[in-house]
C-alpha cells in the first residue's frame, strides 16, 4: 500500500475500511496543517500561498466502487450501506477521525457484502479557511485584512453550499460519480460551526440521541438526571454544557444541578445544548431549541450532518379536546403542518409517516415512567394528530381555523413537531414527538403564572424521563430504527 502522504494526487486502494479511514485522516489533517501554518504565515507577514501551495488545502475524497459480477446482489433488509447500482461513488470527508465510528459502520457492509473497493486521493473541493480554525480568533492578533485573506485563501462560498442530493435534485452528469452520502465536506463544516455558535458547546460532544424542547426547565431536569447518572455505576463519564462547563464522575459528587443550570453562560448562545455522554459513544444530548418553526429547522439542518440515531420533540403543546387533562400527554402519529417554513422542500400534500419503532418505544416508555397500563394509560396519552401553527396566537383566528381543526381531528397544537417531523423525514434521521398538554386555550385553561407553576412543577421530570426511557429502548433497536420509510428509490449508499 502506498503511502498518502508521499504524494496527495494520487489514488491509494483498500479492501480494509479502517485503512480507508486512516488513509482519510493522513490526507485532511496533512491539508488542515497545510492550511493553518500558511495562514499563520501570511498574517504575521509572509508572502500568500503559490498556486501549487494552494493546491494542498483540499479535502479528501472517499470513492466506493461497486461493479456487480454475475451474482445476484446481496439481500437485505437493512436500509442503508447498500447499492442502488453498480458503479462508483464518491463524497469529500471532513475531520474523518471524528466521523470514523460513521464512517465504519456504513464501509464494513459495502465491502463484506457488496465487494466494492474503496479509493482515497485528495478532492476538487477546497478548505474553506475559517473551519481549520477552532477557536475562531486566532487570526485576531494580525493586521490583515479579511479581504485580503478572502483573496488568496479558500473562503466559505455559502452559494455552493447546498442540500441538491437531500432534497433529490442532483444531476447526475456523464461519466461523474454518483453520491457516496447525503452531504459533501464542505456543507459538514458549514453545520458544524453553525452548531458551536447556536448550542454553545463543542459539535463534538453531541451525542447521537437527541431530545428537542421547547422550555428550560427541562434543562434542569436534564442537569439534575445527569448529575445523578454521573455519581452511579452507569456507562455515563461526563456531562457537558455551553461555554465549555464540563462535569467529570469526579466533579458530580459535589456539583449541584441549581447552581450549574443558574450560570449565565448558557444566555450567550441562541439554542444551548446538554450533552451527557457515555463511553460507547451512544450518549444523549437535549437542546433547548427555544420556541418556533424557525428555530426547529435551523437546528436540524444542522444536527443532521452529524447523522444522529433519531431526535424526539418531548416539550408543550395546547389540548383540543375537552377530555384532555393538563398533564397529559400527546403522541403524535401524524401532522397538520402550519409552520409554513419547509412547503417548498417537503410540501405540504407530502405524507409525513409516524415510525412505528419510535412510536412504539415511547408508548412504553410512558408505561415504565408512570406506571400505569391498559385503560390507566390510555386516559393520560392519547394519539392523535397534532397541529403545528407558525402563529402563536392561534386562537385569535379561531373561527377561520375551527373548520380545519375539525376536519384533520387534531388533539393537541403547537409551534414545532410538525416542523421537526418533516425535517426527520427531508433529512433520513428518525423522528418522533411526545407531548406534554399546558394548557387548554378552547375551554378556558389557560396558562395563568400560578397554575402554570405548580403543572412545570410536576409534569416536566416526568416527561423528560419518558423520553429518556424511550431513548434507553431505541438503543436496542437501531438495526430496525434506521427505516426504510425514510429512504428513496434513488439513495446514497451511506445512511
Amino acid at each position: 500500500m502506498n503511502d498518502p502522504q508521499d504524494d496527495s494526487r494520487e489514488i491509494f486502494s483498500f479492501s480494509d475500511p479502517g485503512e480507508a479511514v486512516d488513509a482519510l485522516a493522513r490526507l485532511y489533517e496533512d491539508a488542515a496543517k497545510k492550511l493553518r501554518v500558511a495562514l499563520a504565515s501570511f498574517v504575521a507577514g509572509g508572502p500568500p500561498p503559490s498556486p501549487a501551495e494552494r493546491a494542498g488545502f483540499r479535502y479528501p475524497e472517499l470513492r466506493a466502487i461497486y461493479a456487480q459480477d454475475d451474482s445476484p446482489p446481496p439481500k437485505t433488509q437493512r436500509a442503508f450501506a447498500k447499492f442502488q447500482e453498480p458503479g462508483v461513488y464518491a463524497a469529500t470527508i471532513t475531520h474523518p477521525t471524528a466521523f470514523r465510528r460513521y464512517l465504519l459502520e456504513q464501509l464494513r457492509p459495502l465491502v463484506e457484502e457488496y465487494g466494492a473497493r474503496l479509493e482515497v486521493t485528495r478532492g476538487e473541493q477546497e478548505i474553506p479557511y475559517p473551519y481549520v480554525l477552532e477557536r475562531g480568533d486566532e487570526l485576531s492578533h494580525g493586521a490583515v485584512a479579511a479581504s485580503d485573506l478572502a483573496r488568496y485563501f479558500p473562503t466559505p462560498a455559502l452559494a455552493e453550499v447546498g442540500d441538491e442530493v437531500v432534497d433529490g435534485l442532483w444531476v447526475q452528469r456523464p461519466g461523474a460519480p454518483r453520491p457516496l452520502a447525503l452531504f459533501d465536506a464542505v456543507r459538514i463544516d458549514y453545520s458544524l460551526r453553525r452548531l458551536v455558535h447556536y448550542t454553545g458547546t463543542d459539535w463534538r460532544a453531541i451525542q447521537p440521541w437527541i431530545l428537542l424542547t421547547n422550555y428550560h426547565r427541562y434543562v434542569d431536569q436534564f442537569v439534575q438526571w445527569g448529575l445523578d447518572a454521573l455519581r452511579g455505576d452507569g456507562p455515563y463519564r461526563e456531562l457537558v454544557m455551553p461555554g465549555g462547563v464540563r462535569v467529570s464522575r469526579d466533579d458530580a459528587e459535589g456539583a449541584s444541578a441549581e447552581a450549574l443550570t443558574a450560570s449565565s453562560t448558557w444566555r450567550n448562545h441562541q439554542m444551548p445544548a446538554y450533552h451527557l455522554i457515555r463511553d460507547d459513544g451512544q450518549g444523549v444530548t437535549l437542546v433547548n431549541i427555544g420556541v418556533g418553526p424557525s428555530n426547529a429547522k435551523t437546528i436540524t439542518d444542522h444536527l443532521a450532518v452529524l447523522r444522529p440515531h433519531c431526535w424526539l420533540m418531548v416539550g408543550h403543546c395546547g389540548g383540543l379536546r375537552q377530555s384532555q387533562t393538563i398533564g397529559d400527554y400527546v403522541l403524535a402519529h401524524a401532522y397538520l403542518r402550519q409552520d409554513g417554513i419547509l412547503d417548498r422542500l417537503v410540501p405540504t400534500d407530502i405524507p409525513i409517516p409516524a415510525l412505528a419503532e419510535i412510536q412504539i418505544a415511547l408508548q412504553e416508555a410512558a408505561a415504565r415512567v408512570t406506571g400505569e397500563k391498559g385503560e390507566a394509560l390510555k386516559r393520560r396519552l392519547r394519539t392523535g394528530t397534532v397541529v403545528t401553527n407558525d402563529d402563536r396566537n392561534w386562537e385569535l383566528r379561531w373561527a377561520q381555523e375551527r373548520r380545519r381543526f375539525n376536519l384533520s381531528r387534531a388533539i393537541a397544537i403547537d409551534m414545532e413537531s410538525g416542523t421537526i417531523a418533516a425535517q426527520g423525514f427531508r433529512l433520513r434521521v428518525p423522528y418522533g414527538t411526545l407531548l406534554c398538554v399546558s394548557d387548554k386555550p378552547l375551554h378556558g385553561e389557560i396558562k395563568l403564572p400560578g397554575a402554570a407553576n405548580a403543572f412545570y412543577q410536576r409534569a416536566v421530570g416526568e416527561h423528560l424521563m419518558i423520553g429518556l426511557e424511550a431513548l434507553d429502548i431505541l438503543r436496542g433497536e437501531r438495526s430496525s430504527l434506521h427505516s426504510r420509510k425514510l429512504r428513496s428509490f434513488d439513495e446514497p449508499p451511506f445512511r
